[in-house]
């Protein structure tokens, strides 16, 4: 009963922590909470000190840089290639940019081809290097971009103050995710239909099949982008509708795995106990469960930890525990100072 005592409050003490700095700290929390890559001490101290917080995430303008590297370079081997393509052309660097996107993004409507063995490798070069470019960075900065927009349309659907927005966002994270992105999905399909009815002069029905023949890399090339304008605007819309229908496919996905784990927490959390459970239950052996043997059995049943997880935390535990009393003290921590 002395070791529970001395246990309970220990659990109650985190939990009230964690309680009170949830609201400020929501977003930052949820960026590491599901990193299997970082230590529990990297944890620890990264909650402690989140000033020191070296995110891993990638910086939209790094990427940006990156990205416009890439098109420089393309459209400007497709421009000194410009002769040796074939197709339906307008201006020599609006259809090296047009080309290297289709080409990146892999929608390829056949409008322009290489046709020489110099510009077949350098197609050949820059498709795997664009798979790789949206794979590995785009999508990474477009799913921050995303993050960043989820406070926003909690605002303008429930308008709360800022610590209620955090709460909210941080509960529901997954849902307001696929929101944002189904929106933002919508908005480019308006935009690029509109844009094809008006300025490149399909009717309607044609221009809403280009664009999903377009944002879904089908490309079939019997409706595409002609004008030198439209390849303009082609140039940014193909890149980022295909990019964000991409999100979509995962976000789905994401919400329907989210939605079974709910309903696994509900069934964890409103099934009755037996007797096994309670063994289970008992870390210690010590035949009582205490209320944090208890959390960390209901997490396990949870999916959220695994017994790897825990075996390893244990570990770190005795490690810090230096005169196996049991139990974690000041004289147990070396001083930093």
């Amino acid at each position: 009963m002395a070791k529970n005592e001395a246990e309970d409050p220990l659990l109650e003490e985190a939990v009230g922590s964690s309680l009170r700095s949830s609201r400020s700290n929501a977003l930052m929390k949820r960026r590491y909470r599901h990193s299997k890559s970082v230590s529990p001490a990297e944890q620890n101290l990264q909650l402690q000190h989140p000033d020191s917080i070296t995110d891993n995430k990638l910086d939209p303008k790094l990427v940006l840089l990156i990205l416009l590297s890439y098109i420089t370079a393309g459209a400007l081997c497709f421009f000194l290639v410009r002769y040796q393509i074939k197709g339906n052309k307008t201006n020599g660097v609006i259809d090296a940019i047009y080309l290297c996107v289709v080409t990146m993004t892999t929608v390829g409507y056949g409008d322009l081809v290489p046709d020489s063995t110099m510009s077949k490798l350098l197609a050949c070069i820059f498709v795997f290097v664009g798979m790789a470019l949206v794979g590995l960075l785009l999508s990474k900065a477009v799913d921050d971009i995303v993050e960043n927009q989820e406070v926003f349309l909690v605002r303008v659907m429930h308008l709360r103050d800022k610590c209620e927005m955090l709460k909210e966002v941080e509960t529901n994270k997954v849902k307001y995710k696929f929101l944002t992105v189904l929106i933002a999905l919508a908005m480019f399909m308006i935009a690029g239909t509109l844009f094809l009815y008006q300025k490149e002069g399909l009717d309607f029905f044609d221009a809403v099949y280009c664009v999903c023949s377009t944002i879904t890399t089908l490309g079939y090339g019997d409706k595409s982008f002609s004008t030198a304008g439209g390849r303009v605007f082609a140039s940014f819309w193909i890149l980022m509708s295909t990019i964000c229908l991409a999100q979509f496919f995962y976000s789905l996905a994401e919400l329907y795995t989210e939605r079974r784990r709910k309903l696994l927490v509900r069934w964890v959390m409103s099934r009755k106990l037996t007797p096994s459970d309670l063994e289970a239950a008992d870390l210690d052996h010590d035949k009582a469960v205490s209320a944090a043997e208890f959390v960390v059995y209901k997490l396990k049943e949870m999916g959220k930890i695994c017994e790897e997880d825990v075996a390893m935390v244990m570990e770190w535990f005795k490690i810090l525990d230096v005169d196996h009393s049991g139990t974690l003290t000041k004289t147990d921590i070396p001083s930093t100072s």
